[in-house]
């Protein structure tokens, strides 16, 4: 199965590291992917940093990436408005302001004016004007996007609300399902292959959930390996179905059996 992967769809928190503790040796284990001639990018639901913070976050780890390498669901987002709407335009913009920089890359901006679509992520200032301006857009007929449904993410203190409930309440009070770009969705995963040069069969996405990381790698198609250092164990990976074509204890597991090819 591994003999001919090409191409590395890594996820991040959970995979390299929980929080800003490295789960495995990271510059081992990318000098030893960089030697195995594999192409690498990383994939991400956080919405709310822009690529350039990943790439200075790696520089802290002694990593160096390209914030090409980086696709979060903000980044998938905009990608895809970006090809239905090439001439770019304003978008009425619930997020944070990395996530608003990330669209300003592709030629958007956040107006309350002539906006060309609601787009909802995480926003950590969000208030009832912001969700009663976004319900009555969508209400008037604008599409409404959504970057990614993750309901809740992990704090210090426990599970705070995500991106995917703000959309909620806002589905909730215009009757309007969000149409949803990051995982499980294919989206990301198709533009990080197209980025890549591979396609579906020679490219191995990685990730520690099954319902965002595997979910989506199998939703494009691609064959995925599933690493138990993250919020996934292993009673969990055996209900899955179909199955992650691996199962391993975390991703230096994965660079051993790439390297047995």
């Amino acid at each position: 199965m591994i003999n001919n992967i090409k191409s590395l769809i890594l996820d991040m928190d959970g995979v390299l590291w929980r929080a800003n503790e490295p789960i495995v040796d990271l510059n081992y284990i990318f000098s030893r992917i960089k030697a195995s001639g594999l192409k690498f990018v990383f994939a991400t639901n956080n919405a709310s940093r822009h690529t350039e913070d990943y790439v200075a976050k790696f520089a802290d780890l002694g990593i160096e990436i390209t914030k090409e390498q980086v696709f979060t669901s903000a980044r998938a987002t905009a990608g895809l408005l970006a090809s239905r709407f090439p001439d770019g335009g304003n978008l009425f913009i619930i997020g944070m302001p990395g996530m608003i920089k990330t669209f300003n890359d592709f030629g958007f901006q956040h107006s309350t004016d002539g906006a060309l679509a609601v787009v909802a992520g995480i926003d950590f200032s969000i208030d009832y004007q912001k969700l009663s301006a976004a319900t009555l857009k969508i209400r008037d007929g604008i599409p409404f996007i959504g970057t990614n449904p993750d309901v809740s993410f992990p704090t210090p203190v426990g599970q705070a609300p995500g991106a995917g409930s703000i959309i909620a309440a806002i589905e909730a009070a215009s009757g309007v399902k969000a149409e949803i770009i990051g995982k499980p969705k294919a989206a990301m995963f198709v533009q990080a292959m197209k980025y890549l040069g591979t396609s579906p069969s020679d490219t191995l996405v990685v990730g520690d959930r099954l319902d965002t990381d595997i979910l989506g790698g199998q939703n494009a198609g691609a064959k995925t390996c599933l690493v138990l250092s993250g919020v996934t164990n292993q009673e969990q990976a055996k209900t899955w179905t179909p199955q992650p074509d691996l199962i391993l204890n975390d991703l230096s597991e994965l660079i051993n059996e790439i390297e047995k090819r």
